[in-house]
């Protein structure tokens, strides 16, 4: 009976996945917003957390001041566990840029 080699398995570095770093124009951050609004619109945390990728790419010390929030409580605001007020994502929302509208459904 044959010899059989022992091949090593062959290891691979995975990285986690963070959209941010490919949301780098105004278009595509709002149309990443409205993705999310429009596939899960009852999902407040997730909404939030989208608001929070488009300010770390947007940059979250710029997006804090113009917002007139610290850094610290922005992160926390719009974390996983996080459940920002109205005025906040207004605020967040006039930082990046962004209008709100309604339309009928």
């Amino acid at each position: 009976m044959p010899k059989t080699e022992s091949k090593k398995p062959v290891r691979t570095k995975a990285t986690p996945y963070d959209v941010a770093e490919h949301l780098r124009t105004p278009e595509e951050m709002a149309a990443y917003l409205d993705a999310w609004l429009e596939e899960a619109p009852d999902d407040a945390a997730g909404i939030a957390r989208a608001l929070g990728d488009i300010a770390r790419a947007k940059g979250m010390s710029q997006v804090a001041k113009e917002a007139g929030l610290s850094r610290e409580s922005l992160y926390r605001a719009l974390s996983a566990e996080g459940n920002p007020s109205f005025a906040t994502v207004l605020k967040v929302a006039k930082a990046l840029g962004f209008r709100l509208h309604a339309s009928a459904l």
